[in-house]
């Protein structure tokens, strides 16, 4: 009879699924967050002096059970100053969540404006860019192979980058919300069999993130000073200003014999 009235204390409710739930989303955007940096490493170190602090426990190993004690006690202050860069990255990304973004008034509007002048601009100039917009998916990744910047997102700033011979004009532009957070980033090529041979280096780029990711990637040819955009894995040739700046505002442009869409052979 005790046996079934414990059973019934240990019921689950509605508030332990919430809980759980709760911590599980926790622990799955901390170790998004920490994928691919140091602290990956300096965690398994942990979790291996937390196995060896078992182990010596169960074998009443004093000397050891103390010393890693004390190593855990003040290992916490430690902690702190170590992942000083991981705690900063992951205050300012809860602060770009979509929920916080709710509480920010943010001119979309004039962003769009500002990079479809500004791909404009690359076009009747000649000069190649390639501009990627975040979406949901984060773009941090590819930060680390170009330089990192936190400017306003302006016209004047993206055709600068962009100019012939300065240090980022071969990369990406990365765009999050009406910042720039890279310029100079290197995307990864697209595999896929591409019909138009005339295609460069740029537009492979765009093709390739735009697989990966649910960015939407402008191109600007610097051969054929075309405005392309890429999403999804498929590609859009020949778009104007007007096009790309709806695009962004998510208004897709309907494809004409003009204006048409290239799609990928796999």
């Amino acid at each position: 009879m005790n046996d079934l009235a414990l059973f019934r204390a240990l019921s689950f409710g509605w508030r332990d699924f919430v809980e759980v739930v709760v911590v599980a989303f926790v622990f799955y955007r901390v170790l998004l967050l920490i994928q691919g940096t140091r602290a990956v490493q300096m965690l398994t170190g942990i979790v291996v002096l937390a196995v060896v602090y078992a182990v010596a426990f169960f074998l009443k190993l004093s000397m050891i059970t103390y010393l890693l004690g004390i190593v855990f006690t003040y290992g916490a202050f430690a902690l702190l100053i170590i992942f000083q860069p991981e705690l900063r990255a992951g205050l300012a990304h809860i602060g770009q969540s979509r929920m916080t973004r709710l509480f920010k008034r943010t001119d979309s509007g004039n962003i769009e404006d500002e990079i479809a002048d500004a791909v404009e601009r690359l076009a009747r100039s000649g000069i190649g860019g390639i501009v990627a917009v975040e979406r949901e998916m984060s773009l941090s990744d590819y930060i680390e192979s170009g330089s990192t910047m936190q400017a306003k997102v302006s016209a004047d700033l993206i055709t600068t980058i962009f100019t012939p011979y300065s240090p980022m004009h071969d990369g990406a532009v990365l765009v999050r919300g009406d910042n720039i957070i890279g310029a100079g980033c290197i995307l990864p090529l697209s595999q896929s069999i591409v019909a138009d041979r005339a295609l460069g280096t740029r537009h492979r780029a765009a093709i390739g993130l735009s697989e990966e990711t649910d960015a939407t990637v402008i191109v600007v040819s610097e051969e054929r000073s075309i405005i392309s955009v890429a999403q999804n894995g498929v590609l859009q040739q020949n778009l104007s200003a007007v096009q790309v700046r709806d695009l962004l505002a998510g208004r897709a442009p309907r494809p004409t014999a003009e204006h048409p869409i290239l799609e990928l052979k796999t």
